[in-house]
């Protein structure tokens, strides 16, 4: 982990910078009538799941380069989850990805409490082959043709509610990416019923206090055609199911010119806003840095999250999703955290009266300029002061290199060989 004294070092260079920083910012947000003491908090009190798989290096269809200190397993994982959490404040839970992260769940409760975590969302995986399954999942999984196949993956999801209920997880998320890659290769129809059918098995098989998350996705590795291609698919399945399940959002799984954040809006309107996983991307599911291609919409996912506070069935979960292919992982996680709580504090400061005066006087100028205004504010000094106030880091990558944490991992972590291929 960190040592307390790092952190102190690193924030003493900079505190009295912070402190007047933040007072000036208070002056100015006061006069537009907003408490910057209140959105601190709120913002202190936000989080964001990591996912277990995230402090790995990722990799493309073409190659993978693997960095130093790559985590030998679960308990490492944990470790690197830790780090950035005790940095950052805002990352209090990881999501496991099964059966990546199989281990004794009495041992993998202790290492979580040790370093400060509890358990998001569990994460099955049939989109590949295990060594010791029976059955392959190159056709698809909970929508093969064979019945054989679909009750392995049906049991896979099972066993993932099974150790989640151990660890005190309260969700299950299905990722598929059955489809086919050819016009003819399958009956749209027959293929969706056997999803349903499958997946309906697994709902089945849920705790009474979990939620069910499905995830659509335009493409890959299907690219002809998928089984849950959209979040209009994903709604059918929703309520196909029953109360509880719900539909997780992830950035990268659409379209480039999708209007994600009216999806977020039709789903929260449907009560079936289940979650998100967080990401950017330029030209598709590129799982790139959170906000480090177009911040402007993940504020403007975030404006209509802030909106639909205090709706009915409003209770998403939040989780980072991203392959990092040529920076440290733990470094990507930590600006992908504060790139989200600064969206959710821009979000805050949006001036709600005036933006529905705006929108019902049909003023599409001033309707904008209230969005604008919030996402141009530099909010840094309330997401540092809320750092600090936890014993955080006010600059948390200069505090993490500073540690020299990824040297000191990489001297008792063996190195990775390359490999051909990767994949998050």
């Amino acid at each position: 982990m960190i040592d307390q004294d790092i952190i102190n070092a690193s924030n003493a260079t900079v505190m009295s910078d912070l402190r007047a920083d933040y007072d000036s910012l208070g002056e100015r947000l006061d006069r537009r009538g907003i408490a910057i003491d209140t959105v601190k908090d709120k913002v202190a009190a936000y989080g964001v799941a990591v996912p277990s798989w995230g402090v790995g290096t990722g990799g493309t269809r073409f190659a993978r380069f693997p960095g130093a200190g790559e985590p030998r397993g679960i308990f490492d994982k944990l470790d690197d989850c830790g780090v950035i959490h005790r940095l950052t404040g805002a990352t209090p839970s990881v999501s496991l990805h099964i059966p990546w992260d199989k281990a004794d769940p009495a041992d993998m409760i202790a290492k979580a409490e040790k370093v400060g975590l509890t358990f998001d969302a569990m994460n099955s995986n049939t989109f590949q082959d295990q060594t010791d399954q029976a059955h392959s999942y190159k056709f698809g999984s909970l929508s093969h043709t064979d019945a054989a196949t679909q009750q392995q993956a049906v049991d896979h999801n099972l066993e993932c509610i099974e150790i989640g209920e151990k660890l005190g997880s309260k969700a299950l998320t299905i990722w598929v990416g059955d489809g086919s890659n050819f016009p003819g290769q399958v009956n749209f129809a027959r293929q969706f019923d056997r999803y349903l059918d499958s997946t309906a098995q697994v709902y089945a098989g849920l705790p009474d206090d979990w939620r069910l998350f499905t995830e659509h996705k335009m493409y890959e590795p299907a690219f002809y055609s998928t089984v849950v291609q959209d979040w209009g698919t994903n709604l059918m399945i929703a309520h196909a199911l029953g109360d509880k399940a719900f539909c997780l959002v992830d950035l990268g799984h659409h379209a480039p010119n999708v209007n994600i954040e009216m999806i977020v809006a039709r789903l929260v309107h449907a009560q079936k806003l289940g979650g998100f996983h967080f990401n950017d991307s330029k030209y598709g599911d590129d799982d790139l840095d959170t906000g480090s291609i177009d911040p402007y919409r993940l504020f403007r996912v975030f404006n209509e999250l802030v909106d639909a506070e205090g709706a009915p069935g409003f209770n998403p979960m939040h989780m980072l999703d991203q392959s990092h292919n040529v920076t440290d992982p733990i470094e990507s996680l930590m600006s992908s955290a504060m790139e989200v709580q600064r969206a959710y504090a821009q979000a805050l400061l949006v001036d709600r009266k005036g933006l529905a005066g705006a929108q019902d006087a049909n003023d599409a100028l001033m309707a904008q300029s209230a969005l604008k205004t919030a996402f141009r504010t530099d909010v840094e000094p309330i997401l540092a002061m809320a750092r600090l106030e936890k014993g955080c880091a006010i600059d948390p990558l200069v505090a993490y290199r500073a540690s020299g944490y990824r040297a000191r991992v990489a001297k008792v972590r063996p190195a990775v060989a390359a490999g051909s291929s990767g994949i998050v």
